[in-house]
């Protein structure tokens, strides 16, 4: 299973908040992926938090100074709306880009995306919040509703050429009080292309309730990482014998 590192970046710092309201800075984007990739991660994924004020992502030269050090797949997320942004982002070096509000404004993009690079580059992201039924997909960095429904949307994601998922417990994320496993079981179980769990880690014991529910393909950290309550060694520790134990 693979261990992500998020960074959340807000006018050159990385931020870190509840629900995806960031709230404090944490520090520099290049020296902490730096870091995270001298202890082993294995993907980076770094979103523009702020991309939908400007109508572009502002990471650019972000990516550009992180590829020159870090030689794991690099994501990047928030603001890519067309495929002169993704051709942008490619340039400068991601291996990947996360789409979410583009692709429920015209889900063609990811269709044309896949067509053009190849279906393992694109990310599709998904913001999930809890309703009476469900979940209903959000975009805007969780902000505005989508009126789709999380599980219907994966699939039509899949369908039209997502290579993987990045799915967001907006109600856990930040929170560190453990994983949405339903919805990281409902997702897993109504798709065939990997799944990446992000939103709510806080302590070992919430692998272990996970991983006996769901396997998914990766697992995304943030806070847990970036205030150093455990480092990429002790998650991937912690993963495998969640596994372990999960199997008996």
């Amino acid at each position: 299973m693979r261990i992500i590192a998020r960074l959340d970046v807000k006018n050159e710092f990385v931020i870190k908040g509840i629900h995806l309201e960031g709230l404090r800075k944490v520090g520099n984007p290049n020296q902490l992926a730096k870091a995270y990739y001298d202890a082993g991660i294995d993907e980076i994924v770094f979103v523009d938090c702020v991309a939908s004020l400007y109508d572009r992502n502002n990471l650019f030269s972000v990516i550009r100074n992180a590829s020159k050090e870090v030689f794991v797949p690099i994501t990047i997320g928030g603001g890519l709306r067309s495929i002169a942004d993704v051709e942008e982002a490619l340039d400068a070096g991601a291996d990947k880009v996360a789409i979410n509000t583009a692709a429920v404004r015209d889900p063609r993009l990811i269709e044309d995306v896949a067509r053009r690079y190849g279906s393992q580059c694109v990310v599709a992201s998904v913001q999930a919040k809890r309703t009476v039924n469900g979940w209903e997909a959000y975009m805007e960095t969780g902000r505005e509703k989508t009126g789709l429904s999380v599980l219907d949307w994966v699939v039509r994601l899949q369908n039209l050429g997502a290579g993987e998922l990045l799915v967001t417990s907006v109600d856990q994320e930040g929170t560190r009080s453990g994983f949405d496993i339903p919805l990281a079981r409902a997702v897993n179980e109504a798709v065939t292309i990997p799944v990446i769990v992000s939103g709510g880690y806080g302590q070992q014991k919430h692998l272990n309730d996970l991983l006996c529910e769901t396997e998914p393909s990766g697992l995304c950290f943030a806070s847990v990482l970036h205030y150093k309550t455990a480092t990429v060694s002790d998650l991937r520790r912690f993963v495998d014998e969640a596994s372990a134990k999960c199997q008996k």
